[in-house]
């Protein structure tokens, strides 16, 4: 399965869905295994940011989808010399 990168809680509510209908689940049967009526869950859906961290644990485990946390990988180095170029040599 590909990974995702989410920096952003607006990020949450596309991929949810897309993880629910991979799933092969409707809201009303994600609503059921979590315990929320289908109104709420959608509600939960849309708005990702207001879902405490159980909630979404339990939510990601139903959906067949695991959190890995991490540090950001550093920004590449350039390989370009940061020296000036020799006055000598000729600029083409």
């Amino acid at each position: 399965m590909p990974q995702f990168t989410v920096r952003t809680a607006e990020q949450l509510p596309t991929l949810l869905q897309a993880f629910r209908k991979e799933a092969g689940l409707t809201q009303s049967e994600v609503a059921l295994r979590l315990g929320v009526t289908q109104q709420t869950y959608s509600a939960l859906e849309r708005n990702a940011d207001t879902v405490g961290a159980a909630r979404l644990l339990k939510l990601l485990t139903i959906l067949g989808v695991e959190l890995a946390l991490g540090k950001p990988s550093p920004e590449p180095v350039s390989t370009q010399s940061q020296t000036p170029p020799d006055a000598n040599q000729p600029r083409w």
